[in-house]
């Protein structure tokens, strides 16, 4: 193998190493989020909050306008359909 190539494999391992540790501590801030949230679920659901209720509103504050409209749409004629209404 020439030198060319070893340093070439040597370069790619170093930025392979460097995404995979990068990848690593991503995850564990993560995991420290992850546990955060759950907290402050508990914290609300101690003061007597709905958490369930309060996942919905997040995922629905999370979409732009125009999305929620269009779920909500499709939402309202399936339950029509459905003689939920």
């Amino acid at each position: 193998m020439d030198d060319i190539t070893e340093t070439s494999q040597t370069v790619a391992a170093g930025q392979l190493r460097a995404f995979i540790e990068r990848i690593e501590r991503m995850e564990q801030e993560r995991s420290t989020i992850n546990a955060d949230i759950k907290e402050v679920y508990a914290e609300a659901k101690g003061t007597g909050f709905d958490t369930d209720a309060m996942r919905t509103i997040v995922a629905l504050r999370r979409k732009d306008q125009a999305e929620r409209q269009e779920e909500e749409s499709i939402l309202d004629l399936y339950k029509a359909a459905l003689g939920m209404v």
